[in-house]
């Protein structure tokens, strides 16, 4: 190599250096990558045009790899947008990725990150023993949940409920860029206001919900990140149960005798106890522990207790 010519960086170094910025910058994570280090591997294979889950299956080979000086003024054009605004690196990329599937995304939704996703996996065993024909996503932002639910039951039809236009603008976009649009329906509706219900009408073998949870006070505290997320998609009133004490008052009606409701609640067990004492549920296992998604039968929510 002749003098005055530098080498071409390599990954592992561009990695590491951006590593130590994200964390001096005291950024938030949590909207698609859980620490510093995969959220400056994500910028970086992304710069780089790089498959991002093969790359992450192969990262250590990809340490010595060299980063050409495109991609590197790409990447540090990304890592100081990210630390100069501190939105989340999803809405910067307009994507994002969910149990190994890439989703679309803007400012128009909340970055895809439920929980929900991974029960969907093992397919609710054992409470769905059998094939579910009809699922409903109840505030479904980017479609996400509704997508992953079609692509695990391949015979299921799938509807996904916003109020929010703009989010079913996004969610239409993933129904299309997974190719789901004969199986995955959207339509507008206020918690459960525009669905079906009685006993005349079709009915629903499970029902999802991810719904706006956070609490008044924790609303006030959130980092900086969450601030470039939808406001409706997150405030859930002061005890975060105003939207829950909706669907679960209206839940009934929509769903079949054997029917199943998910939903998640994230941090607020404690607000959702106070609120329905004496409601039988189950709590779930998942990666954010085991108080953060519930599951309830239709027959409970049917009791008069």
């Amino acid at each position: 190599m002749s003098k005055g010519h530098p080498a071409t960086p390599r990954f592992g170094a561009v990695w590491q250096r951006a590593t130590h910025e994200l964390q001096a910058a005291g950024l938030h994570f949590g909207h698609g990558a859980a620490t510093a280090e995969d959220e400056a591997a994500w910028l970086l294979i992304h710069a780089l045009g790089w498959p991002l889950m093969d790359s992450f299956a192969a990262f250590d080979a990809l340490l010595q790899r060299e980063v050409p000086a495109d991609a590197h003024a790409r990447f540090d054009a990304l890592l100081g947008q990210r630390i100069a605004t501190r939105k989340p690196v999803a809405y910067l990329l307009g994507e994002a990725w969910l149990q190994g599937e890439r989703f679309l995304v803007d400012e128009r939704v909340i970055v895809p990150r439920s929980f929900i996703a991974e029960l969907l996996q093992d397919g609710l065993d054992p409470w769905l023993p059998a094939q579910p024909r009809r699922i409903a996503d109840i505030c479904t932002g980017s479609g996400c949940l509704a997508i992953l639910a079609a692509q695990r039951w391949s015979e299921a039809q799938v509807l996904g409920t916003d109020i929010s236009p703009g989010a079913l603008d996004v969610a239409r976009a993933n129904v299309a860029l997974h190719a789901l649009q004969d199986r995955v329906q959207l339509l507008q509706s206020d918690v459960l206001n525009a669905l079906p219900g009685g006993v005349r009408e079709p009915v629903l073998e499970l029902m999802l919900c991810n719904p706006p949870y956070v609490n008044a006070q924790s609303m006030r505290a959130l980092p900086q990140e969450y601030r470039h997320e939808p406001e409706l998609a997150l405030a859930g009133g002061a005890d975060g149960m105003d939207l829950v004490r909706r669907l679960l008052a209206d839940a009934p009606s929509r769903l079949a005798p054997e029917g199943v409701l998910v939903v998640e609640i994230g941090n607020e067990r404690a607000h959702f106890e106070a609120a329905f004492p004496r409601l039988p549920v189950v709590w779930l296992s998942t990666s954010g522990g085991d108080d953060a998604v519930f599951l309830v039968e239709a027959a409970a929510l049917r009791s008069p207790a």
